[in-house]
């Protein structure tokens, strides 16, 4: 007995250091477990204030104090409401958690409004019990609040910016530890929340005064060049000139790379009157159908347009591009309207002002500059054309004094030469003097009606005498009166009737045509050539071509011709030409020119036939 109540004593003892050492490890583990998440808040805190201060866009430091809340907190679900500017409304920009869903409500309204309203802190253990919380948003999700902790946010200055909240604490409510590390973490939010906006607001003022600088540049271009412009139109004479300058100005402002400006002729076709760029020598003077490539259409539809991507549009005219040698990227075009006319356009080619002023693409205020140039640039063509209008009736009325006085003189030295030319007649070898005579009288013809129809131009009178003519007949008297005009100029010349039957039209005045038409041939082939008279008949046309291998029109001459003392040489008048096309209008036909190094091709097209006949 003794033994076991020996033994008995001794097992106690033995058990009597055991109980305090079992009981001891839980408590160092939970110390070391307490150490561990205190010493990961103490890095949480110092990664989330590294972070507040280097994040600069607002929605990623949103995002990124939500994350790390959320982390630090041991919490479910994180949001943060920011104040919109007027007070009223609080607006959840990110909740972490796994959905994104976008919360708005009034100050006042659940428990993070009542933060809001009252500044104060709200630390809920059972949310469900309180009657500020409304359940709607665990209803439509499925989720279930149990805790709720919700601080508000102030700023450097004191103000409210939002609210800060968790929800469901992962080891059972929130405790006061809690609440002291959320306000210190809002706090923190807060400001950084500031800067960013600070930041943020700086950075639009200044991209704001970035912007304000370039458009007032921009506008002083703009008022420069529209100040040019109107000095080259009070200063220019010339017509040509004044496109020129207009365009080089217009292109300037608009940071365009190339231009032109095209005006609509008589017959509806419009043509290339000035053009800058790689494609000038190809497009200068050339003339497109009505309604032809976006110019023709904005012409056409008295509407300017800018168009990027030119390839892709349908009313595009590719094929023109093409053998310009061009490929546009950008156009803006703006119609030249005068009064109820549209007179033309402009269009302004690839814009360049990205590179040299920072700016981006054309847009409508680039269109309405434009427009307000060819406002400008319509006026001037209009008061040209009327200033040369009134200087051609001028120089017309002179010349019609002028022509007058000659021919009151030339009527003594005529009747003196025909009265000759009637002795010749009846002198020995009357054949051969009769010939002479007979070529003679018809030279004093032509010249009386050369005199009387040059006095009826300058008056704007039309006399044409439409008769028949039986066209081998006066091929051959084409071929004896502009034969003795070119012989002895060493120029080879031919006329080449591939119609010979009969036709209507004025034959002196179509003679007078032309004799204009082989002197300025003869002009151009001081050194001698060749000089062809073709006659066709193509379907109801009658079709005549003088073709000579001369030096071909100057460009500058060239697309004004028809007009009124348009010469190209010294010493001319300048009314050739003119007469030539007003003669074949009368004829209600049309004339063409082609000319090159080569030579140069005048193709006249008229009726064969008349619906009455005069003969």
């Amino acid at each position: 007995m003794s033994d076991g109540q020996g033994l008995a004593p001794a097992s106690a003892q033995e058990a009597t250091p055991v109980a305090p050492e079992a009981a001891a490890k839980p408590t160092q583990l939970s110390l070391e477990e307490a150490l561990r998440r205190e010493q990961k808040k103490i890095a949480l805190v110092q990664e989330i204030s590294r972070a507040l201060s280097q994040a600069g866009d607002l929605d990623t430091l949103l995002a990124l104090i939500m994350a790390k809340v959320q982390e630090l907190m041991e919490a479910d679900r994180s949001t943060l409401y920011l104040l919109t500017d007027d007070g009223r409304y609080l607006w959840s920009k990110v909740v972490q958690g796994g959905e994104r869903v976008e919360i708005r409500l009034e100050v006042g309204d659940g428990i993070a409004g009542w933060v809001a309203q009252t500044h104060e802190i709200v630390n809920i253990p059972d949310a469900y019990a309180d009657q500020r919380f409304q359940p709607s948003v665990d209803l439509k999700s499925g989720y279930r609040t149990r805790s709720i902790l919700a601080v508000p946010m102030r700023g450097a200055l004191g103000g409210l910016v939002g609210v800060l909240q968790v929800l469901n604490k992962q080891d059972g409510p929130f405790t006061t530890p809690d609440e002291e590390l959320l306000v210190a973490l809002a706090s923190q939010a807060a400001i950084a929340i500031d800067n960013a906006r600070l930041y943020h607001s700086l950075l639009a003022q200044n991209q704001e005064l970035s912007r304000a600088r370039r458009d007032l540049e921009r506008r002083t271009r703009e008022l420069n060049a529209l100040y040019e412009v109107e000095k080259e139109l009070s200063a220019a004479l010339d017509l040509d000139d004044l496109l020129s300058r207009i365009l080089a100005q217009a292109i300037n402002v608009l940071g365009g790379g190339a231009g032109s400006i095209a005006l609509s002729e008589p017959g509806g076709e419009l043509r290339f009157r000035t053009v800058q760029g790689p494609a000038a020598p190809k497009l200068i003077e050339r003339t497109l159908p009505y309604g032809t490539g976006l110019l023709g259409w904005a012409i056409a539809h008295r509407s300017p347009l800018i168009v990027d991507d030119p390839q892709s549009d349908p009313r595009h005219a590719a094929d023109v591009a093409k053998e310009s040698g061009v490929s546009p990227q950008h156009l803006m075009i703006a119609p030249l309207v005068e009064g109820d006319d549209v007179i033309g356009g402009i269009e302004i080619i690839d814009q360049r002002r990205a590179a040299r002023d920072g700016d981006g693409p054309w847009g409508d205020d680039d269109l309405k500059l434009l427009v307000l140039i060819a406002a400008q640039t319509a006026s001037a063509i209009g008061m040209a054309r009327r200033r040369s209008e009134q200087s051609n009736r001028d120089r017309l009325a002179s010349i019609g004094l002028m022509l007058g006085g000659l021919l009151h003189d030339l009527k003594t030295p005529m009747t003196i030469i025909s009265g000759y030319a009637q002795l010749m007649a009846s002198s020995d070898d009357a054949a051969q003097r009769e010939k002479y005579v007979e070529q003679i009288q018809r030279q004093f013809d032509l010249m009386a009606g050369m005199t009387r129809e040059v006095l009826a131009f300058a008056r704007g009178d039309s006399d044409l005498v439409i008769r028949k003519v039986y066209v081998n007949r006066f091929a051959e008297e084409i071929a004896t009166q502009l034969g003795a005009a070119v012989a002895g100029r060493g120029i080879e010349f031919e006329v080449e009737a591939r119609y010979d039957g009969v036709a209507f039209f004025d034959e002196q005045k179509l003679m007078r045509v032309f004799h204009n038409l082989t002197s300025n041939a003869i002009e151009a082939m001081p050194d001698g050539g060749h000089l062809r008279v073709r006659i066709d008949r193509e379907g109801d046309d009658l079709v005549w071509t003088v073709t000579d291998t001369g030096q071909g029109i100057p460009a500058a001459v060239h697309a004004r011709m028809f007009e009124l003392f348009a010469t190209g040489r010294k010493g001319g008048t300048g009314l050739g030409l003119a007469i030539v096309k007003r003669v074949v209008d009368d004829h209600k036909g049309t004339i063409r020119c082609d000319t090159g190094p080569a030579g140069t091709a005048f193709t006249i097209r008229m009726p064969a036939m008349r619906t009455t006949d005069t003969d």
